[in-house]
């Protein structure tokens, strides 16, 4: 039987994803596998997709998180999908042709969080 989250396991989780998109630096971006992986779950990608998209109104910025190729996977969310990347190209994010950030020059890898 799989095991389910409790709701305090995913606020905390939820949280600890918080913490970390607010550090990711003006001009960068960082994956949202990099972030699970900094918030302890390697494997929970997805989730921080989840806990983004329960933040929109937070002012976090959500914007600079790309899926592993550096597509912007995350831009239905914003109401219009050329905002996310007219917010990255506003501060100097880079595309290749194909409209993908370039994550050789704009990737942030974030530290683990402490427990």
């Amino acid at each position: 039987m799989k095991k389910s989250i409790s709701k305090k396991n995913k606020d905390d989780f939820f949280d600890r994803v918080y913490k970390v998109v607010a550090k990711i630096p003006y001009g960068k971006v960082a994956t949202y596998g990099d972030i699970a992986e900094a918030c302890g779950i390697r494997s929970a990608a997805r989730t921080v997709g989840w806990a983004l998209n329960g933040a929109k109104e937070s002012g976090l910025p959500s914007h600079r998180v790309v899926n592993r190729f550096g597509a912007l996977t995350g831009r239905l969310h914003f109401g219009d999908n050329e905002i996310m990347e007219d917010l990255l190209h506003s501060e100097g994010v880079e595309f290749d042709k194909d409209g993908f950030v370039i994550l050789d020059k704009f990737i942030w890898k974030p530290k683990p969080l402490k427990k």
